[in-house]
């Protein structure tokens, strides 16, 4: 669904008139803002099939830390994977990779693990590797990045629509006081339960990450 139809969708459910683009009044500028703050809220609050993407890192010879461009400061790993040698990156504590080369002396090769190392000027996370590559390796990192914030009426939301729609309209509700029928507490209980579907219907693609195995 685009964020014009979003907006359209929220003014017809308060019984605004609709617009043709989304900055056409103040009103259905103020409808974009929530729309967005609505698809913060849901995009967080569970890792949608949508949202995981694969990013990959080149390595350079001598250089141990790497910025992976376009993480951003809400995103999250859900695993990595050094391609060149076929072996999974292990996560090890930023305080156990520095002891490895700055007390243990260090090792050059194949990196085997990966710890987290801040961000860049851009607010892009970065990544500390080991052992100190020796060569190109092709480093895949297994994320969930959230969407840019929608400005474009022709902008396409990639998570589940109906959360984000009926949660920009509870936070519509509570913000102007009435609506001549629902209250604003009952549109959050149904934005909840759109919420609630929506994730239920993803996990069942990664059962995976829901089950316990003992």
């Amino acid at each position: 669904m685009t964020y014009l139809d979003l907006v359209n969708n929220v003014l017809r459910r308060l019984r605004e008139t609709e617009v043709s683009s989304v900055p056409q009044s103040t009103y259905s500028v103020m409808v974009g803002d929530f729309i967005n703050d609505a698809k913060t809220v849901v995009e967080q609050a569970w890792q949608w099939s949508t949202l995981r993407t694969t990013l990959t890192v080149p390595t350079v010879a001598s250089t141990t830390t790497y910025v992976l461009t376009g993480f951003g400061d809400a995103a999250t790993f859900t695993g990595a994977v050094n391609d060149t040698s076929n072996a999974v990156l292990e996560y090890r504590p930023k305080r156990w990779i520095e002891e490895q080369i700055y007390v243990g002396g260090g090792a050059s090769g194949s990196p085997k693990y990966y710890t987290f190392a801040g961000v860049d000027s851009n607010g892009d996370a970065q990544v500390q590797v080991y052992p100190t590559p020796d060569a190109v390796y092709s480093l895949r990192f297994d994320t969930v990045l959230q969407q840019g914030e929608l400005t474009d009426g022709t902008d396409v939301l990639l998570i589940p629509h109906m959360p984000v729609l009926h949660l920009a309209l509870a936070l519509l509700a509570r913000e102007r006081g009435e609506n001549q029928g629902s209250t604003a507490q009952e549109y959050f209980v149904v934005a909840d339960n759109y919420l609630t579907d929506a994730i239920a219907y993803d996990a069942a693609r990664h059962p995976e990450e829901t089950v316990w195995y003992s």
